[in-house]
């Protein structure tokens, strides 16, 4: 099995991905296993933290108590560098063609990956 590494599921700073060594495909979200071609132990890597806004939606109404001090909240769909996509929170400016690098803010209690535009 291979070493696992710290990300921001479990409070600390990085994002990670995994690869397949059999395929080569890229996978968010840690699995015991290919998503493409079911081989076990995908690599686990740090990911970079640049990439391209593919979607963003303003949050305007809050979900829970707990995130009603962070309306409004811009939630996004972030297409990393590394060939992933993941949803983040970040800048409310942001729009969908925008480059932008990760860093991390808490959230509702809670640290969470946000974007910001790359200049």
């Amino acid at each position: 099995m291979s070493e696992r590494l710290g990300d921001w599921t479990n409070g600390e700073h990085p994002v990670t991905y995994q690869t397949c060594g059999a395929c080569g495909h890229v996978q968010y979200f840690r699995r015991a296993f290919c998503m493409a071609c079911g081989a076990s132990d995908p690599r686990e890597q740090r990911a970079s933290g640049k990439g391209r806004v593919y979607a963003a939606s303003l949050v305007c109404r809050a979900a829970t108590p707990e995130t009603r001090s962070h309306v409004p909240y811009n939630i996004l769909l972030v297409d990393c560098a590394e060939g992933f996509r993941m949803m983040a929170h970040g800048e409310n400016n942001l729009a969908i063609g925008d480059e932008v690098s990760a860093s991390f803010k808490l959230f509702a209690g809670k640290i969470v990956p946000f974007f910001t535009k790359r200049s």
